[in-house]
This record gives structure tokens, C-alpha cells and sequence, in this order.
């Protein structure tokens, strides 16, 4: 076998080491930074579309600057118009925003349970989503009998499934949105970063009288691989041999 075959072959074994070593996370990962602590929220891979704008938009530091700019306790926290970066005080906010909407992708399964994110919109028919804003859900826990009355007199008569009742019952969150909203993600850690929000004082718009600011990071695919393995109760890959093959791998994905 004369050199150049053998280096053919010792490329063709790199290249397949990579390729087998290089994973793709089950799933993607912000973590939100906020003047009140950070959180870490998982995307849903059955919203396709949101989760790969909103992918999109935390690449590219759209969020970073951004005020939580309506906040109503019990409720949500509601952020991503850009005109909120530089905004006066007192400035009316929640207009802003690239000049596109996204498809709504509302799931039966996905459901307003506390520490989940919605995307915001106006009143259009087919409940597409604003491109970018966005709103972390706080809601409250329901006692059945205030299930019941949901039903009967907010949502028509519709009845809330099991699981809705078990949530909102436990969790808390926000039954009377389901259906309405698209739910695109939730949060792993921080849901107390929404209380601390949700507590702060203000105005009549409901835009704190404090600013609020927000900034984000997509992990990278290194980092999403080793939350997964810790989740599954395995150890994080750090040693040399992962960070020689990651050299070879994007960093994103």
C-alpha cells in the first residue's frame, strides 16, 4: 500500500470518527440572563418553525438590551420588542418587531403551564405569532372547583383534559390561554426568575417602573450534549479526546 492510499484511508477513518462522534442534541437550549437571575429554557422540537426563528433571533444577539416590557403578576412576563432597547420611560411598548409573522403551531399537549414560553401576537384569525416577542408564563395554581368554573364560563363548556387539570391543578399556569397561543418551549431551571419579574411594581401599561432587562445564549452543541448526559444521569465528555474531535465538529447546530 503506498502512502498516498494509506493517507486516503487515515482520512477516511477521521472522517468517520467525527461523523460518529459528533452527536446532535435532542433538543435546543437559551439560557436567558435577566437583571433577577437566569434560567434555562428548552425549545420544543413540535414547533419547528418557532424554534428555529427563535434559534435564529438569539444567534444573531436580537434579544440582548431588551426589556420584559409588560409584566402583570399571576399572569406573564412578556418581552422582545426591540423598540424597548433604547425606550424612554414611559414609553408605550409592544408594537415592535421584524416584519414578518410565524404560522401558528399550536399542540394539544403543549399547554400553558407555569415556567412556559408562549409566542405573543396580535388579533389575527389564524393565531400566527409575533416574530419576536415573546412571554414567560407565571399563571396561578386552580383548586378543581376553579377548573370548573373555567370551563364553564371562559371556556364554553370545553372540558380540559387530564392532564391540563393535573397541571394547572399542581404547577399552576394559564388554562385559559391553551388553544389560543402557541407554547414553544420551557424552562429546566430559573421558573423563580418569573416570580422575582412578576413582583415588581408598575404602571398603569404594566411596564415596571424599573427596568428589566434581558440577554441570551443558545448553548452550544458540546454544552446541549452534556446537559442531556447529566440529565440521563451520565457524566459530561470533557476530556481531550471529545475536544479533539469537537475541533472538527460545529459548534452549533
Amino acid at each position: 500500500m503506498n502512502r498516498y492510499m494509506k493517507l486516503n484511508l487515515l482520512l477516511l477513518c477521521l472522517c468517520f470518527s467525527v461523523s460518529v462522534w459528533a452527536k446532535t442534541p435532542a433538543h435546543h437550549y437559551v439560557v436567558i440572563k435577566t437583571d433577577k437571575g437566569e434560567c434555562l429554557l428548552k425549545l420544543y422540537n413540535e414547533t419547528p418553525k418557532h424554534r428555529d426563528n427563535f434559534v435564529k433571533l438569539v444567534k444573531d444577539g436580537y434579544y440582548d438590551g431588551l426589556l420584559f416590557h409588560r409584566v402583570i403578576q399571576n399572569f406573564m412576563i412578556q418581552g422582545g420588542d426591540p423598540d424597548s432597547r433604547y425606550a424612554a420611560e414611559k414609553q408605550a411598548l409592544g408594537n415592535g418587531g421584524p416584519d414578518y409573522r410565524i404560522p401558528a403551531e399550536i399542540q394539544e399537549g403543549l399547554i400553558h403551564k407555569k415556567g412556559t414560553i408562549g409566542a405573543a401576537r396580535d388579533n389575527n384569525p389564524a393565531k400566527q405569532s409575533s416574530a419576536s416577542q415573546f412571554y414567560l408564563v407565571q399563571g396561578r395554581v386552580f383548586s378543581p372547583a376553579a377548573l370548573d368554573s373555567l370551563e364553564q364560563f371562559r371556556l364554553n363548556g370545553k372540558k380540559l383534559s387530564a392532564a391540563q387539570r393535573q397541571a394547572y391543578s399542581t404547577i399552576g399556569g394559564t388554562p385559559h390561554l391553551d388553544g389560543n397561543y402557541t407554547v414553544f418551549g420551557e424552562l429546566l431551571s430559573g421558573v423563580e426568575v418569573i416570580d422575582s419579574i412578576a413582583a415588581v411594581a408598575t404602571d398603569e401599561r404594566d411596564r415596571p417602573l424599573k427596568d428589566v432587562r434581558m440577554s441570551m445564549t443558545l448553548l452550544t452543541r458540546r454544552e446541549a450534549l452534556n446537559l442531556e448526559r447529566e440529565a440521563a444521569g451520565l457524566k459530561p465528555k470533557t476530556g481531550l479526546l471529545t475536544k479533539f474531535f469537537d475541533l472538527f465538529s460545529s459548534r452549533y447546530y
